[in-house]
Protein backbone atom coordinates (compact mmCIF):
# COMPACT_ATOMS: atom_id res chain seq x y z
CA UNK A 1 0.00 0.00 0.00
CA UNK A 2 3.29 2.29 0.42
CA UNK A 3 4.16 2.31 -3.27
CA UNK A 4 0.26 2.97 -4.25
CA UNK A 5 0.28 5.75 -1.68
CA UNK A 6 3.97 7.23 -2.75
CA UNK A 7 4.32 6.71 -6.13
CA UNK A 8 1.46 8.98 -7.42
CA UNK A 9 2.88 11.78 -5.51
CA UNK A 10 6.33 11.39 -6.65
CA UNK A 11 5.39 10.87 -10.36
CA UNK A 12 2.67 13.91 -10.08
CA UNK A 13 5.53 16.18 -8.41
CA UNK A 14 8.14 14.84 -10.54
CA UNK A 15 5.66 15.95 -13.62
CA UNK A 16 5.68 19.83 -12.06
CA UNK A 17 9.77 19.92 -11.93
CA UNK A 18 10.05 18.26 -16.07
CA UNK A 19 8.16 20.94 -16.78
CA UNK A 20 9.41 24.00 -15.46
CA UNK A 21 12.43 22.80 -16.67
CA UNK A 22 11.17 21.57 -20.24
CA UNK A 23 9.57 25.62 -20.31
CA UNK A 24 12.71 27.03 -19.56
CA UNK A 25 15.27 24.81 -21.24
CA UNK A 26 13.22 24.86 -24.92
CA UNK A 27 11.94 28.96 -24.15
CA UNK A 28 15.34 29.61 -24.49
CA UNK A 29 16.34 27.23 -27.69
CA UNK A 30 13.86 29.23 -29.16
CA UNK A 31 15.30 32.73 -28.20
CA UNK A 32 18.92 31.79 -29.59
CA UNK A 33 16.62 29.95 -32.96
CA UNK A 34 15.03 33.62 -33.23
CA UNK A 35 18.09 35.97 -32.54
CA UNK A 36 21.03 34.39 -33.45
CA UNK A 37 20.15 31.73 -36.12
CA UNK A 38 19.24 31.74 -39.86
CA UNK A 39 15.82 29.80 -39.74
CA UNK A 40 16.82 28.79 -43.85
CA UNK A 41 18.76 25.82 -42.87
CA UNK A 42 18.22 22.44 -42.71
CA UNK A 43 19.30 21.20 -39.63
CA UNK A 44 17.48 24.41 -38.06
CA UNK A 45 13.83 23.64 -39.57
CA UNK A 46 14.31 20.53 -37.97
CA UNK A 47 14.96 21.87 -34.51
CA UNK A 48 12.44 24.88 -34.63
CA UNK A 49 10.11 21.86 -34.85
CA UNK A 50 11.32 19.45 -32.68
CA UNK A 51 11.02 22.28 -29.92
CA UNK A 52 7.67 22.98 -31.00
CA UNK A 53 7.13 19.64 -30.36
CA UNK A 54 8.37 18.95 -27.53
CA UNK A 55 6.67 22.32 -25.83
CA UNK A 56 3.42 20.88 -26.83
CA UNK A 57 4.36 17.93 -25.04
CA UNK A 58 5.35 19.86 -22.29
CA UNK A 59 1.57 21.61 -21.76
CA UNK A 60 0.02 18.47 -21.01
CA UNK A 61 2.10 17.68 -18.06
CA UNK A 62 0.79 19.71 -15.13
CA UNK A 63 -3.26 18.29 -15.98
CA UNK A 64 -1.19 14.56 -15.35
CA UNK A 65 0.52 16.27 -12.75
CA UNK A 66 -2.77 16.94 -11.14
CA UNK A 67 -4.30 13.72 -12.19
CA UNK A 68 -1.36 11.82 -10.50
CA UNK A 69 -1.91 14.49 -7.34
CA UNK A 70 -5.25 14.33 -6.87
CA UNK A 71 -7.81 12.93 -9.98
CA UNK A 72 -8.57 14.42 -12.87
CA UNK A 73 -10.33 17.47 -12.44
CA UNK A 74 -11.32 19.42 -16.07
CA UNK A 75 -13.79 17.64 -17.58
CA UNK A 76 -14.01 15.76 -20.40
CA UNK A 77 -13.72 17.65 -23.39
CA UNK A 78 -9.59 19.03 -21.79
CA UNK A 79 -9.55 15.19 -21.11
CA UNK A 80 -9.44 14.71 -25.02
CA UNK A 81 -7.49 17.47 -25.54
CA UNK A 82 -4.65 17.00 -23.74
CA UNK A 83 -4.45 13.26 -24.99
CA UNK A 84 -4.53 14.65 -28.31
CA UNK A 85 -1.64 17.69 -27.75
CA UNK A 86 0.41 14.38 -25.75
CA UNK A 87 0.26 12.60 -28.86
CA UNK A 88 1.14 15.04 -31.09
CA UNK A 89 4.38 15.84 -29.29
CA UNK A 90 5.29 12.16 -29.37
CA UNK A 91 4.44 11.28 -32.66
CA UNK A 92 5.50 14.67 -34.10
CA UNK A 93 9.30 14.00 -32.25
CA UNK A 94 10.13 10.51 -33.61
CA UNK A 95 8.83 11.09 -37.06
CA UNK A 96 10.73 14.65 -37.32
CA UNK A 97 13.91 12.56 -35.50
CA UNK A 98 13.58 9.96 -38.29
CA UNK A 99 13.82 12.45 -41.10
CA UNK A 100 16.91 13.83 -39.79
CA UNK A 101 18.22 10.86 -39.86
CA UNK A 102 16.91 9.74 -43.33
CA UNK A 103 18.87 13.21 -44.17
CA UNK A 104 22.01 12.46 -42.81
CA UNK A 105 21.70 9.31 -44.08
CA UNK A 106 21.30 10.57 -47.98
CA UNK A 107 23.50 13.39 -47.37
CA UNK A 108 26.82 11.44 -45.34
CA UNK A 109 26.29 8.00 -47.54
CA UNK A 110 24.65 8.32 -50.57
CA UNK A 111 26.36 11.45 -51.59
CA UNK A 112 23.41 13.19 -52.47
CA UNK A 113 24.61 16.75 -52.18
CA UNK A 114 21.22 18.97 -52.97
CA UNK A 115 21.27 22.72 -53.00
CA UNK A 116 19.85 25.34 -50.47
CA UNK A 117 16.56 25.92 -52.00
CA UNK A 118 15.87 21.87 -52.22
CA UNK A 119 17.14 20.77 -49.07
CA UNK A 120 14.86 23.76 -47.62
CA UNK A 121 12.10 22.67 -49.61
CA UNK A 122 12.54 18.97 -47.94
CA UNK A 123 13.13 19.96 -45.03
CA UNK A 124 9.75 21.99 -44.89
CA UNK A 125 7.63 19.05 -46.84
CA UNK A 126 8.92 16.47 -43.88
CA UNK A 127 7.95 18.75 -41.71
CA UNK A 128 4.52 19.53 -42.60
CA UNK A 129 4.17 16.18 -43.15
CA UNK A 130 5.45 15.34 -39.62
CA UNK A 131 2.04 17.32 -38.56
CA UNK A 132 -0.24 16.35 -40.50
CA UNK A 133 0.68 12.39 -39.39
CA UNK A 134 0.47 13.11 -35.87
CA UNK A 135 -2.14 15.36 -35.69
CA UNK A 136 -4.27 12.77 -37.46
CA UNK A 137 -3.05 9.83 -35.42
CA UNK A 138 -3.74 11.71 -32.49
CA UNK A 139 -7.84 12.38 -33.17
CA UNK A 140 -8.06 9.09 -32.91
CA UNK A 141 -6.75 8.49 -29.29
CA UNK A 142 -8.61 11.72 -28.39
CA UNK A 143 -11.72 9.78 -29.58
CA UNK A 144 -11.25 6.69 -27.90
CA UNK A 145 -10.45 8.36 -24.82
CA UNK A 146 -13.18 9.70 -21.66
CA UNK A 147 -13.06 10.73 -18.19
CA UNK A 148 -14.09 7.70 -16.06
CA UNK A 149 -14.96 7.18 -12.14
CA UNK A 150 -14.59 4.32 -9.97
CA UNK A 151 -15.15 4.81 -6.55
CA UNK A 152 -15.51 8.35 -6.45
CA UNK A 153 -11.84 8.60 -8.29
CA UNK A 154 -12.15 10.39 -11.49
CA UNK A 155 -9.65 9.71 -14.35
CA UNK A 156 -8.74 10.57 -17.79
CA UNK A 157 -8.19 7.21 -20.22
CA UNK A 158 -8.14 5.38 -23.83
CA UNK A 159 -10.99 3.09 -23.99
CA UNK A 160 -9.78 -0.65 -24.68
CA UNK A 161 -8.74 -1.22 -28.32
CA UNK A 162 -5.57 -2.92 -28.11
CA UNK A 163 -5.36 -3.83 -31.79
CA UNK A 164 -5.69 -0.49 -33.33
CA UNK A 165 -3.19 0.37 -30.11
CA UNK A 166 -0.82 -2.18 -31.47
CA UNK A 167 -0.82 -1.51 -34.77
CA UNK A 168 -0.56 2.37 -34.45
CA UNK A 169 2.67 2.03 -31.89
CA UNK A 170 4.34 -0.31 -34.29
CA UNK A 171 3.81 2.01 -37.21
CA UNK A 172 4.75 5.03 -35.53
CA UNK A 173 7.07 4.08 -33.00
CA UNK A 174 9.41 0.74 -33.86
CA UNK A 175 9.19 1.14 -37.34
CA UNK A 176 10.56 4.26 -37.41
CA UNK A 177 13.19 3.04 -34.85
CA UNK A 178 14.07 0.13 -37.00
CA UNK A 179 14.58 3.05 -39.68
CA UNK A 180 16.60 5.26 -37.89
CA UNK A 181 19.09 1.67 -36.68
CA UNK A 182 19.71 0.74 -40.42
CA UNK A 183 20.65 4.91 -40.87
CA UNK A 184 23.21 5.45 -38.60
CA UNK A 185 24.57 2.43 -38.78
CA UNK A 186 25.50 3.86 -42.16
CA UNK A 187 25.92 6.58 -41.26
CA UNK A 188 29.15 5.73 -38.32
CA UNK A 189 30.47 3.21 -40.76
CA UNK A 190 30.93 5.86 -43.23
CA UNK A 191 32.03 8.37 -41.09
CA UNK A 192 34.62 6.40 -38.97
CA UNK A 193 36.39 5.94 -42.37
CA UNK A 194 36.69 9.49 -42.89
CA UNK A 195 38.63 12.29 -41.30
CA UNK A 196 36.52 15.18 -41.10
CA UNK A 197 36.66 16.64 -37.96
CA UNK A 198 33.22 18.53 -38.82
CA UNK A 199 31.52 15.99 -40.04
CA UNK A 200 32.08 13.50 -36.73
CA UNK A 201 30.94 16.66 -34.56
CA UNK A 202 27.47 16.85 -36.64
CA UNK A 203 26.59 13.45 -37.08
CA UNK A 204 27.91 13.22 -33.26
CA UNK A 205 25.35 15.44 -31.73
CA UNK A 206 22.31 14.28 -33.87
CA UNK A 207 23.09 10.68 -33.14
CA UNK A 208 22.72 11.65 -29.21
CA UNK A 209 19.64 14.06 -29.31
CA UNK A 210 17.88 10.64 -31.58
CA UNK A 211 19.56 7.70 -29.27
CA UNK A 212 17.94 10.16 -25.91
CA UNK A 213 14.84 9.67 -27.46
CA UNK A 214 14.55 6.09 -27.90
CA UNK A 215 16.51 5.64 -24.69
CA UNK A 216 13.58 7.57 -22.59
CA UNK A 217 10.68 6.03 -24.80
CA UNK A 218 11.81 2.65 -25.98
CA UNK A 219 10.98 1.04 -22.14
CA UNK A 220 7.63 2.91 -22.20
CA UNK A 221 6.55 1.18 -25.66
CA UNK A 222 7.56 -1.69 -24.61
CA UNK A 223 6.11 -1.87 -21.05
CA UNK A 224 3.09 -0.82 -22.86
CA UNK A 225 2.78 -3.68 -25.39
CA UNK A 226 3.68 -5.81 -22.05
CA UNK A 227 0.57 -4.60 -20.31
CA UNK A 228 -1.46 -5.10 -23.38
CA UNK A 229 -0.59 -8.84 -24.22
CA UNK A 230 0.15 -10.10 -20.61
CA UNK A 231 -1.88 -9.82 -17.82
CA UNK A 232 0.07 -10.50 -14.69
CA UNK A 233 -1.37 -12.93 -12.06
CA UNK A 234 -0.83 -12.28 -8.80
CA UNK A 235 -1.24 -9.00 -6.53
CA UNK A 236 2.58 -8.92 -6.26
CA UNK A 237 3.32 -9.63 -10.02
CA UNK A 238 1.04 -6.70 -10.81
CA UNK A 239 2.54 -4.36 -8.35
CA UNK A 240 6.16 -4.90 -9.93
CA UNK A 241 4.20 -4.33 -13.83
CA UNK A 242 2.82 -0.95 -11.98
CA UNK A 243 5.53 -0.05 -10.98
CA UNK A 244 8.14 -0.71 -14.00
CA UNK A 245 5.24 0.54 -16.15
CA UNK A 246 5.72 4.10 -13.25
CA UNK A 247 9.14 4.49 -14.04
CA UNK A 248 9.17 3.71 -17.43
CA UNK A 249 6.84 6.68 -18.07
CA UNK A 250 8.64 9.02 -15.90
CA UNK A 251 11.96 8.60 -18.11
CA UNK A 252 9.30 8.93 -21.21
CA UNK A 253 8.17 12.36 -19.93
CA UNK A 254 11.45 13.75 -18.89
CA UNK A 255 13.10 13.67 -22.75
CA UNK A 256 11.13 16.94 -22.77
CA UNK A 257 13.82 18.47 -20.97
CA UNK A 258 16.88 16.72 -22.35
CA UNK A 259 16.83 18.30 -26.28
CA UNK A 260 17.98 21.38 -25.11
CA UNK A 261 20.86 19.76 -23.12
CA UNK A 262 21.94 18.02 -25.73
CA UNK A 263 21.70 20.91 -28.38
CA UNK A 264 24.54 22.27 -26.54
CA UNK A 265 27.05 20.16 -27.47
CA UNK A 266 27.35 22.24 -30.58
CA UNK A 267 30.02 24.72 -29.77
CA UNK A 268 27.90 27.51 -31.79
CA UNK A 269 24.54 26.86 -29.64
CA UNK A 270 26.34 26.97 -26.58
CA UNK A 271 28.14 30.47 -27.40
CA UNK A 272 24.81 31.68 -28.37
CA UNK A 273 23.36 30.62 -24.95
CA UNK A 274 26.15 32.49 -23.15
CA UNK A 275 25.41 35.78 -25.14
CA UNK A 276 22.03 35.35 -24.55
CA UNK A 277 22.57 35.32 -20.90
CA UNK A 278 25.00 38.07 -20.81
CA UNK A 279 27.90 35.58 -20.19
CA UNK A 280 30.03 36.66 -22.83
CA UNK A 281 30.86 40.21 -24.67
CA UNK A 282 29.20 41.77 -27.35
CA UNK A 283 32.85 41.81 -29.33
CA UNK A 284 32.15 37.74 -29.71
CA UNK A 285 29.39 37.58 -32.06
CA UNK A 286 31.99 37.61 -35.13
CA UNK A 287 33.08 34.19 -33.80
CA UNK A 288 29.38 32.91 -33.77
CA UNK A 289 29.69 31.86 -37.56
CA UNK A 290 30.78 28.42 -37.52
CA UNK A 291 29.17 25.46 -36.07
Amino acid sequence: MTNNVNFPTFTGTLFILIFILSVIGNGLLLCVLFIYEKLNTMTNIFILNLVCSDLIFTITLPFWAVDHLHHWVFGDFACKFMTAAYFVGLYSSVILLTAMTVDRFITVVLHNRLNKLDRKKYAIGACVAAWVISISASLREAVITKVGNWENYTYCETSEDNLGQHLQVSLLFFLPFAIVIFCYSAILKKVLQALNRKKHRTVAVLLCIVAAFFFCWGPYHIMFLINSLYTPKGCKTQERLAITSRICEMLAYSHCCMNPLLYMISQKLRKHLLNLLHCENEDSNAALTQM
